[in-house]
Parts: structure tokens; sequence; C-alpha cells
């Protein structure tokens, strides 16, 4: 050929269609001419669907709806067309137009018809009958894009690959007789010159030209035989924009794999992924003949290509595939003598019957294997497993077949997985810290890929948990936080201020998907865009209740690594996080209530987060953004023992006695820093000293002591009766009488040279028995605490390790911009965890 050569194959799915059949017209009636091109089309799925029930209904000696199968492809034809046409913009056609379009159409199926109406077996189609009927529904297609291009002024050339397409004569399995085939081109070819050429693909012809008969790989192989023949690339349209490195269905953020290699292909189709039959694909690596796919509606788009040598950056996997409702079945033999054969006889009697085996894994020498297979066969295959192992399960040697149903068949594909080291551990440690249950898993030899099958209702979050685990897309963390007080709005303001550069320097993208109050609540699963969250809550209309949130944690699990977060100070969540955990859900608080109730409810809230594999981070309520409860559990994790822990776990109340040693009266001090949002929403709160009496606690707690808030041995920054005020603005009023008080005592202080601090002690062997103290002390100058300033916090370790010398932790321990940062760096910890950081 002279002209340039384009071969196409067109998915079946865009010729479902009236948008995917006006798609396909336009791109061929706008391609550049002189050229020769080639469009290899088959039967979409309605069709072959009615000519399925056309054959089946004629082989039970049902001509009349073998007929009515007929005329109902005819008539959802001519409605395509009609469709069609109006999408791309033509005048409705005239009835005569209507009825040319018809016969034109119904001429197609008259090979058909009378196949079908000569019907007498009701043993089953013949071998000719069946692609007489079938071949007529790849004629009728063709047919169908033939008018609609002549109606365009585009004349095609409407071909039969079965008139150039030869079988091998040899027995054995179908196959195309490469020779035969390029001679039958070479003789063709001069009349395809320069023209559009539509070929109804799938079938060929026998060596001697009589009898048509179906190629093994359909219409995909024949458009790879003539690709390889004439040397050309072969281009695939399809509705993706390429080989996506997951399911969009399941990961928002799939992308196409820019470039394949054929084995890598290859072990995707075989794996499941539909692009290309297999043996297209080896037909074109045999010939060295790259392809490529496109997204039909983007063809700008580069789409995927595939060739013998793929991408030269072996760094990444290629995707993760999977294969859905499955099932598991799984023998195992307690008899050493039969254990050698179980697993090959089951596999080889499964085969014989045409049964489908996704996956087979064995343990040696063979005494289990657990095989995975299409759950309608399931029937057949236990059927065929108890009558090739009867005498084995009639000893009892033998436990009867195990069924596991539904679950999925997950693979990680890449060329150079195998070259690298800890792919195992790197896919499977997310996949168990998100307890996910792995029911077997297999790898080939060459390494290129490595399967693991989960539970139906896991494949969502397997897939997106691999996926995101190895870099191939942005770890996705869906967030539903509570309260958007002080905390909470600087939260979702550093969200929003970091939101790109995690996402490009991390990996990890933040998708706010709900936001609630006391009065009202937001969820859209979509995202809440973080600059719109004021006005969208906002634009709620108050009254939610509070069980409204607990049914979000329904949709919320749904979602990828979905996380529960607390900014309030709310009484009694400590049922919302446990059904939060059994539901699957990560909890991050910064809220101290819930891990200051009773000792049984905080093993609960442990015991239960390790249960079910959630993280459960709560650094920011004892020290704000300090690192005081990961540092504690790090010594306590490495075997160290804690003597004495001492500290300023209150930035608010060190801001205060900072402001008090500098003459700042008491009530003008305590409104600063509510003001400055040092304080909780009713600044008693703070000055009872139960703020930081729940800070000691949880410290006490993580170090494995047994106690409870009543333990706390508190003394009040206050006189106990002014905390019985409710009113805030009263509360602060009153402090006004304690002012001279606190100014009289702080000089008496000053003068002995020594400051004042609120500070806790957690000694486990204190001789007044008082293992948890909190209040207001006096320190010297060379303790500590002398040298804080405004709202500092610090924590003194005195350990076996540290005993000459405390480890401290020391700095802001009060407001929201720090404590958001810690509530964030939990969230981020998370994500990490899971992208194995």
């Amino acid at each position: 050929m002279t002209t340039p050569v384009y071969v196409t194959r067109y998915a079946p799915l865009l010729l479902d269609s009236a948008e995917g059949l006006a798609s396909i017209a336009s791109q061929l009636a706008r391609e550049p001419v002189p050229a020769t091109r080639v469009a290899v089309l088959s039967s979409p799925a309605w069709l072959t669907a009615r000519l399925e029930a056309a054959l089946a209904a004629s082989l039970q000696g049902s001509r009349e709806r073998a007929r009515q199968e007929l005329d109902a492809v005819l008539a959802r034809g001519l409605l395509l067309l009609e469709e069609t046409e109006r999408r791309l913009g033509a005048l409705s056609p005239a009835a005569t137009a209507e009825e040319d379009g018809a016969r034109y159409l119904g001429s197609w199926l008259e090979p058909a018809r009378r196949a079908l109406d000569g019907t007498r077996s009701t043993h089953g189609p013949s071998a000719t009958l069946e692609q007489v009927v079938y071949g007529a529904g790849e004629r009728f297609t063709v047919a169908l894009l033939a008018r609609l291009l002549a109606r365009r002024g585009l004349p095609t050339l409407d071909v039969d690959a079965a008139d150039w397409v030869v079988m091998a004569a040899e027995p054995g399995p179908a196959r195309i007789s490469r020779e035969h085939t390029r001679a039958r081109v070479a003789e063709l070819r001069v009349q395809w010159e320069g023209r559009t050429g539509l070929h109804a693909g799938g079938f060929g012809r026998s060596h001697d030209a009589r009898t048509p008969l179906r190629v093994p790989g359909g219409a995909d192989e024949t458009a790879a035989v003539l690709a390889a023949l004439l040397g050309t690339p072969l281009t695939l349209w399809t509705d993706v924009p390429g080989v996506m490195t997951a399911d969009p269905a399941y990961v928002a953020d799939a992308r196409p794999v820019p470039h394949l290699s054929y084995t890598e292909a290859l072990e995707l189709a075989h794996l499941g992924m539909t692009t290309l039959h297999p043996r297209a694909l080896a037909m074109l690596r045999d010939a060295d003949v790259p392809s490529r796919v496109q997204h039909l509606a983007h063809p700008e788009e580069p789409g995927t290509l595939i060739d013998s040598h793929g991408s030269r950056d072996g760094s990444l996997p290629t995707c993760v595939v999977s294969l859905e409702d499955l099932a598991l079945l799984s023998l195992e033999s307690g008899a050493v003598e039969s254990a050698r054969y179980v697993g090959p006889r089951a596999l080889q009697a499964l085969e014989a019957e045409g049964l489908t085996a996704w996956m087979a894994a064995q343990s040696p020498p063979g005494h289990a294997v657990a095989i995975v297979l299409p759950r309608t066969q399931v029937p057949r295959a236990e059927e065929v497993l108890r009558r090739t192992l009867a005498a084995e399960l009639e000893r009892g040697e033998l436990e009867p077949p195990r069924l596991r149903a539904p679950v999925t068949q997950v693979a990680l594909v890449a060329e150079a997985m195998g070259q690298g080291v800890n792919v195992a551990g790197r896919l499977f440690h997310p996949i168990g810290a998100l307890g996910i249950n792995v029911r077997a898993v297999a790898q080939a030899a060459t390494a290129r890929s490595l399967s693991f099958v989960v539970d139906g209702p896991d494949t969502s979050l397997a897939v997106r948990t691999v996926h995101a685990a190895f870099h191939i897309a942005h770890e996705e963390v869906s967030l539903l936080v509570l309260g958007h007080g002080t905390v909470g709005s600087h939260l979702l303001e550093q969200i929003r201020a970091q939101q790109e550069t995690l996402a490009r320097e991390h990996g990890v993208q933040l998708h706010l998907v709900g936001l609630a109050d006391s009065r009202r609540v937001l969820f859209s699963p979509g995202g809440i865009p973080p600059k719109q969250w004021r006005e969208r809550i906002e634009s709620v209309p108050i009254g939610a209740s509070p069980p409204v949130v607990r049914a979000l944690l329904e949709p919320l699990r749904r979602l990828p690594v979905p996380v529960l977060v607390d900014c309030t100070a709310a009484e009694d969540m400590e049922s919302l996080y446990l059904e939060a955990f059994q539901r699957g859900i990560h909890v991050v608080a910064a809220n101290k209530k819930p891990l200051t109730g009773s000792l049984e409810t905080w093993e609960r809230l442990r015991g239960t987060a390790r249960h079910h594999h959630r993280a459960h981070h709560y650094e920011t309520t004892v020290g704000a953004g300090l690192p005081v409860i990961q540092t504690l559990k790090d010594l306590v994790r490495t075997g160290d023992c804690v003597h004495r822990v001492e500290g300023s776990f209150s930035g608010t109340l060190g801001y205060l006695c900072d402001e008090l040693m500098r003459g700042v009266p008491l009530s003008r001090a305590v409104r600063i820093a509510r003001e400055r949002g040092f304080t909780e929403p009713h600044p008693r709160e703070d000055l009872a000293g139960t703020d930081a009496a729940r800070k000691a606690l949880i410290l006490a707690r993580e170090m494995g002591l047994p106690l409870s808030l009543e333990d706390v041995v508190v003394e009040p920054f206050v006189p106990q009766a002014m905390l019985e005020e409710r009113d805030v603005e009263r509360f602060l009023a009153s402090l006004e009488g304690l002012d001279a008080t606190f100014t009289q005592r702080l000089q008496g202080l000053r003068a002995e040279g020594k400051t004042l601090r609120y500070l806790a002690r957690i000694d486990p062997r204190a001789e007044d028995g008082a293992v948890l103290r909190v209040g207001p002390m006096p320190v010297g100058p060379e303790h500590p605490a002398t040298r804080l300033r405004g709202s500092e916090a610090f924590v003194a370790f005195s350990t076996e390790r540290y005993a000459d010398f405390p480890l401290l932790v020391q700095g802001a321990g009060a407001g929201g911009a720090v404590t958001a940062a810690g509530v964030l760096a939990d969230i981020l910890k998370i994500a990490q965890s899971l992208r194995g950081r």
C-alpha cells in the first residue's frame, strides 16, 4: 500500500449506544485522506445476547420466538440508527429512507433467518450454524456504521474478515495460519487502497475456504493479525483513557499507565483485564508491532502505549487489577500418603470439566489446596471434586470442600517487580494494618505479579490500599470532623493551606467529607472544599440531633481511609469511638474526656481499636502540639522504667502564672487567655485544675497505672466555691474579687526568689500515697518550670535511663493553632503508616 495505513479496533461497548456510534462515525468522517483505514468491528453485547436467545429458541423448536428475537435486533438497530442520526445533527430521514434502512439492515440478518428456520436438532448447534448466526451479527454491526457514514458522504468498503482470515488446517486448537492469511491479504489489499474499510471481525474460513470458523481471539485477534502482517501499529479505541492503574470505580484518582510491555499486558489479560485478548497481545508481541489504547472521546490524549520494551522506569508497579464475584474452595488432606496428590488431582479434574481456576495455592507437598473460581461454577466444581476424591472422602482422609464466597482476587502487576525487595511486605503491611483478612496468596516464578484473595466486602478498600501503598496514586484520607470551634476551625484552615503541598510532596490527599457541631451536620462523600467549609455548614438547617453523626459512620466507612476527628470537648463520646472502631474507622481526638472516664472504658477503647486494627491517636490531649504521649509510649515500649513525671501540663495555667508573676491582675489575665483561645470554652475547667488532672491521668494510664480521676489529688487554682458558677461572664466578673489576694501572695513569692507554677506530679512510689497530685506550687530558680514563658508547657520524665538528667519536652502548650497542628500530625500518621513510611 502506498498511502498511510491505519488499523483500528473499536471496543464493542462503543457500538452499544447511539452516543458511541456517533463518536465513531464522527472520528472516521474527519480522518485525513488519502489514507487506507481498516476499522475492525464486532457485535455489541446487546446484539450478541439477542442472537444467543434466537439460537436457543430455534434449537428448542420455537422458530416463531427465534424470528421475534431477530425482529427485535432489527428494531433496535433502526432505533440506534435514528438516535445516532439525531446526535450527529442530521435531519430526520423521510419515510422512504426509513423503509430503505429497514430493508438494508434486514438483509444482513437474512443468512441467520434462513439458518435458524432450517434448524431441526435439539442436541446443540452445529459449528456452521452457530458461526452463521453470530457472523450475521458482526456483519449487521458493520452495516449499521456503514449506513451512518454513507449519509455523511463517506463511502466505505464493507469487508467480512472471513474473506481474508485463513485458519490453519492442522488438527488441534483453532489458530490463524499466518502464511495463508498473508497471501490472502496480499491479494485483497489493492482493493483496500485509499479507502475506509469496515471489517466484520471474529471469523475466518477453513483452509479450503468452505467453512466459516470462529477466531479464538475474536475481533481483537483479527485486528492484531492484520496489524502484524502490515507492520503497522494497532489502535484500540475505548471509553477509558488507556489501561488504568486501577478500576476507577474503586480508585477515584486512577490514571492511565503511559507505557506497558507486552509481557505486562499479557499478565494483566490473564488476570482478567479485558482491554485486548491475550492471543491478540501475543500476536503483536511476536511481530514486534506496537499498539495503543486510547479514549475515543479524547483522541488528543496519549493513552497507553504497549510494545516489546515497556517503560524504562521500573520503580513503580504498573497497576492493581481485581476479579470480583469469585469463590474460594479449600481442600485439605490429613493422610500422609494421599496428601501428595490432592492438589494436582483436584486441578486436573476441574480443568477436564472446563471449569476456570483463576488462582490456585498449594501447600507443600500438595496436601492442601485453595482454588479460586467464578462463583457461578461452584455447584459443578463441588460435584466434580466430590466425585474425583470420593475414595479419600469416604475413608475420612480428606475433609469435605470448604467454601468461602463471595471473594475477590486482587493482583499487583509490574514488569520489574521481581527485581526489587520487600514488595510483599509493602503490599501486606497496610492490608494487615486495616484488618483485611487475606484468604490465599499466589505468585508466579517470574514475580511479575502478586495475587491475593480477600472477602468480597473488602474489595474496594483492598484495591485502594494497594494502589496507594505503591505510590501509584495519592493516599486518600476521608475526614469527618466534629467541632469547628477554636481547634476545629484552625484544623480546617491548615488542611486548606497544606492540601496541595501534602498531595504534591507526600502523596496524601485529605478529603473533608463531613463536618458537624452540636446543632448541624454536613456530609458529602464527594468532598467539601476546605475553602467553603464555613459557608457550607452555616447553610445547613439547625436542629440535627447528635444521633445523626452516628448514622454517618456507615457511609464514612465505605470511603478511602475513613477518620473520625473529634475537636470537641463533648461528654459521652466513648460509645461513638467504639462504634467507629468496630466499623473500621480510625479516630483522632483532641478531646480528653473519653480517655479519662472509667478505667473499664479506657481499656475498652484501647482493646477495641487494637482488635479492629484501627488507629486511635490523641497526642493533643496532653501537650497540644508537643510530642508528650509519643515520647512516653516510646520510653515504655523500649523497656525503660519511668520513676516520676513532673510538668506544667496546662499551657493555660502556665500562661496565667507567667502573667501574674509579671503583675497582671488575675481577672484580666484570664480574660486575655480566653480571648486568645488558650482556655476551655468555660475557663473554670482550667482554673479547677480538672483539665490538668485529666492530662496527668492520661499519662499515668499510659504508664500502666490503674488510676481514675477520683485518684487525682487536685488543688484548684482558685477557691472551689467560685467554680460552681456556670455562667461564663459572671464567673469572669467574680475573679476580680481575688485580684488583691493573688497580688499579695505573689509579692511574697518574689521576695523569696520563687516563681508560681501550676504543676502535676506522677510518682508511683509517693510516700504519702498521692501517686497523682495537681496544684499551684512555688518553685525555686533551679527548677525547669521557672524558665517557662507565656503558654509554654513542659514535661520532665525521670526514668531508669534518664536518672541524672530528666528527659524534657517543652514548648507551646496551648492555643488553637498548635493544637490543630498536632491533630493534623496525628491524621498524617495514619496516612503515612499505610504508605509504608
